[in-house]
């Protein structure tokens, strides 16, 4: 075993406890939970921007990544009325910065926003969706986030393994078709394992339905992510968790089914 999957492994078994338990938790450790990870990312995905010459608007986008965030936890506003304020906003600021491309800059901005902090909250909604049997959101999302890494491992080693047909060279040269359907079938079957013995309330075909949207957008998310950084020529979005890259890179899956699943949950009547 190298030191860098040495290293991987230890800071999981450290923070995959943790977050598991502020999953379960709720309420404002983790409306916190989901800030961390939103303004970090998002502060990553700026950092590595300005490599092709953007030049984003860090203040009133770290603001308005706390606002979105606190307005979906407390509803203090419509949100249409917030998005539209903020696009108001950052528009008029461009209008004095006159750093670079006022386009590039304003929709570097938004990007982040829209794509990290905007999707990322919905993972409240999902926690909060049931205030009658409160611990149904945490359930989901913990399972949403154990077929996540399932998915990954599978389709890692999988690839590893079986890898002979490329998927995505273009963005991704290592990930093969192969791992990708490893990882989409065992996140089918993580699902329905999770189904019988911790989100018993939804039924087997719901189960296998959010199974098989996890095991495609998570590796979708996965891939955007990837072009992203490739585009801005990084190898990571930072070096925070040592072994793991930055937060963007462990969390972009996440961040992409966030809202996917918020509404499957709502199609599927869970």
């Amino acid at each position: 075993m190298n030191k860098n999957m040495l290293i991987r492994i230890l800071v999981s078994i450290i923070a995959i406890p943790a977050i598991l338990f502020i999953i379960y938790l709720g309420k404002l450790p983790f409306l916190f939970f989901v800030s961390v990870i939103a303004i970090i990312s998002l502060n990553e995905f700026y950092s590595f921007i300005k490599q092709k010459n953007i030049q984003p608007q860090l203040i009133i986008g770290n603001m308005s990544a706390v606002i979105i965030l606190f307005n979906t936890y407390y509803h203090f506003i419509d949100l249409r009325i917030l998005l539209l304020g903020i696009v108001f906003i950052l528009s008029l600021i461009e209008l004095f910065r006159n750093k670079n491309s006022s386009i590039y800059n304003l929709g570097g901005s938004l990007i982040g926003i829209f794509y990290i902090v905007f999707f990322l909250s919905s993972l409240i909604n999902i926690r909060e969706f049931d205030s009658i049997n409160y611990e149904k959101g945490g359930l989901l999302i913990i399972s949403m986030i154990i077929t996540i890494w399932s998915c990954d491992s599978a389709a890692y080693f999988g690839g590893i393994s079986f890898g002979k047909h490329k998927l995505f060279p273009r963005v991704s040269p290592k990930k093969s078709w192969e791992g990708s359907i490893f990882g989409f079938v065992f996140s089918i079957i993580a699902m329905i394992i999770l189904q019988k013995f911790v989100i018993d309330f939804i039924t087997l075909q719901q189960a296998v339905i959010m199974g098989a949207i996890i095991g495609i957008f998570a590796q979708i998310g996965d891939l955007i992510e990837s072009l992203f950084k490739r585009d801005a020529g990084v190898k990571d979005s930072s070096n925070l968790i040592p072994g793991h890259g930055g937060f963007f890179d462990r969390f972009d899956s996440l961040i992409f089914i966030s809202p996917i699943i918020e509404i499957i949950i709502k199609l599927l009547n869970i």
